[in-house]
């Protein structure tokens, strides 16, 4: 029977985000635009100005490039939605949105630990920084980070794709794994289990290392004599703290507890703030 359930689903019902459709498309259109123009700008300028090809930018490059990439699979669909009133997504276009949104997502959180270890290498030992990050060193870094986005997500999706579906409505505007999880026939105890360590242990290794890293930099900061190398040290640093903590704090509130513990409209609201405000 869970093999037949799962053989007809073709598309599944995408609940939307709000009760006041009128406000959703200016409102995640200016969102969307500001974003890509915002990415899109930011890696253009790093391309193009030989003075900014350093391991930095090469990372907060990569971080934009992650930013563009995982808002472009929410929004646009969101945008169509919109426009069409028809939220509907195929069978394979939401598992196909759910595997590129988690690689994105768990890239996204490694991308920024690459950039507390680069700032922590930069301030702590400044005269070794260029023998310690050389090109080779920042393309294996950015490297193991895409690996690591595209191992999460295929054990992820993999498990969603071996599940059977007896309902259609998505109560999200996207196809969010724990939403998706709630659409099931049958028990979900070990893949929201699966799902709670993976979480878990990107979540943990990356803020531990990010708390290490910046340990080493405030001692560092402490020993600068001048108040202004405090301050540039300080302001390369406070707002790489700032996304750090809004992105690791939405997306452990989201998936370090059971797909139960939560509303629905408190998925919504921290799903969309990682996907649409923190990349803009």
């Amino acid at each position: 029977m869970a093999g037949e359930n799962h053989s007809t689903v073709t598309e599944f019902i995408l609940g939307g985000l709000t009760n006041w459709p009128e406000l959703q498309l200016p409102l995640f259109l200016g969102i969307y635009l500001v974003t890509m123009i915002g990415n899109l700008g930011v890696i253009t300028l790093i391309c193009l100005n030989p003075q900014l090809h350093t391991p930095m930018y090469y990372f907060l490059s990569n971080l934009s490039l992650v930013d563009l990439c995982y808002s472009s699979i929410i929004t646009p669909k969101m945008l169509v939605n919109f426009v069409t009133e028809k939220n509907v997504i195929s069978y394979s276009g939401c598992m196909s949105q759910l595997y590129f949104f988690v690689a994105f997502v768990i890239a996204e959180c490694y991308t920024v630990t690459v950039m507390a270890y680069d700032r922590c290498v930069a301030i702590c030992r400044p005269l070794l920084y260029n023998i310690i990050m050389t090109y080779q060193v920042c393309f294996l870094l950015v490297a193991g980070v895409s690996a690591m986005g595209l191992m999460g997500s295929t054990i992820e999706t993999g498990l969603m794709l071996k599940l059977p579906y007896c309902e259609l409505l998505i109560i999200h505007c996207f196809c969010d794994i724990i939403a998706l999880m709630k659409l099931s026939c049958s028990s979900t105890y070990h893949i929201e289990m699966t799902v709670f360590f993976l979480a878990g242990f990107n979540i943990v290794l990356n803020g531990l290392t990010i708390f290490v890293s910046y340990t080493f930099i405030l001692s560092s900061i402490l020993h600068v004599s001048t108040t202004g190398g405090r301050s540039k040290a300080v302001s390369t640093c406070s707002s790489h703290l700032a996304a750090v903590g809004k992105f690791n704090g939405t997306t452990a509130f989201m998936y370090l507890k059971r797909s139960t513990a939560s509303s629905p409209a408190q998925g919504k609201v921290a799903s969309m703030f990682y996907t649409t405000v923190i990349p803009c």
